[in-house]
């Protein structure tokens, strides 16, 4: 039994997918499905039942991972104890755009100074595709915009509440008012998120419960796109509050006196709960929650 089938198994156990598997080890798919049948001659059990496209652990293999968990850790703390008494390590972080844009590059920075000897690796995703790269085993932590996800696979961690505003710019034909009412909306312009994110589809429900009639929606995948285009005067955006501090303090974009709390969404730490937690992303969860935390942030696994 070699080291390398080990990590291969507990690769399969996480994503039940031979080719994400295979991808995230950088093999190629015949090759994890070798080692798994290789370990399953070797023990002379079937951990891995194979059901046409989908697999899924055996009984044996569900007790089988326990131990691999186990023994995988017990040598990567030995390896981290013998190789240097330094934090060090590889961190994979994934976010959305805005997440990237605006709240994580200080954290970031500020955990590169304190850790130099970790290897930071950002890949920004799409929000419909953080929590899977979780299940895929491409990254360690994610940091996502939602309301409160509900997940047994998942550790998930509310850091902070974010309020969202509806924006114009500052000779906008809503922008004096001291008050609006739905009606006004109705006929707007609107700059909004493509369909798919939470803020996205809170907004609708929005737009559908006040009622406001003939409005028309200009779709984007870039918060900075929203941005210009508001403060050009196209129309109203439908941002956080984190991505328009500045435009806001400079007096370039104006927040609607529009009641969104029902819109607040929970900036959410994540990883998976099969996920070891080496000292290096212990160390890069605890700088994150001493940056992003609120005393509405609680604590909770899922």
């Amino acid at each position: 039994m070699e080291l390398r089938q080990l990590i291969t198994f507990r690769m399969v156990a996480l994503t039940l997918n031979f080719s994400r598997a295979a991808a995230a080890l950088n093999y190629v798919p015949s090759n994890v499905s070798m080692q798994i049948q290789s370990l399953e001659d070797e023990l002379g059990v079937k951990l891995v039942d194979r059901l046409n496209k989908q697999i899924a652990l055996t009984e044996a293999g569900k007790r089988f991972y326990v131990h691999v968990e186990r023994i995988l850790n017990d040598v990567e703390e030995a390896k981290n104890d013998l190789i240097s008494e330094k934090i060090a390590g590889t961190i994979t972080i994934s976010a959305n755009e805005i997440m990237c844009t605006y709240m994580l590059p200080s954290v970031m920075l500020r955990f590169r100074e304190q850790y130099p000897d970790v290897r930071l690796i950002f890949r920004p995703t799409t929000h419909e595709g953080l929590k899977q790269s979780l299940y895929d085993g491409v990254t360690d932590v994610i940091f996502i915009f939602d309301e409160p996800i509900a997940s047994t696979g998942l550790h998930v961690e509310p850091l902070r509440e974010e309020r969202f505003s509806m924006l114009a710019a500052p000779n906008h034909r809503l922008a004096g008012q001291s008050s609006i009412e739905s009606g006004d909306l109705s006929g707007e312009f609107f700059l909004v998120h493509e369909k798919g994110c939470t803020y996205r589809t809170m907004f609708d429900r929005f737009i559908i419960r006040e009622g406001a009639d003939n409005v028309t929606n200009l779709e984007f995948s870039s918060a900075e796109a929203i941005k210009q285009c508001a403060m050009l005067g196209m129309g109203i955006a439908f941002l956080p509050e984190i991505a328009v501090a500045s435009e806001l303090e400079q007096g370039r974009l104006i927040a609607l006196p529009l009641e969104l709390a029902e819109l607040n969404v929970a900036v959410q730490m994540v990883w998976h709960k099969k996920k070891w937690i080496s000292p290096a992303i212990h160390a890069f969860l605890e700088m994150a929650r001493t940056a992003m935390h609120s005393p509405l942030a609680g604590s909770k696994n899922q």
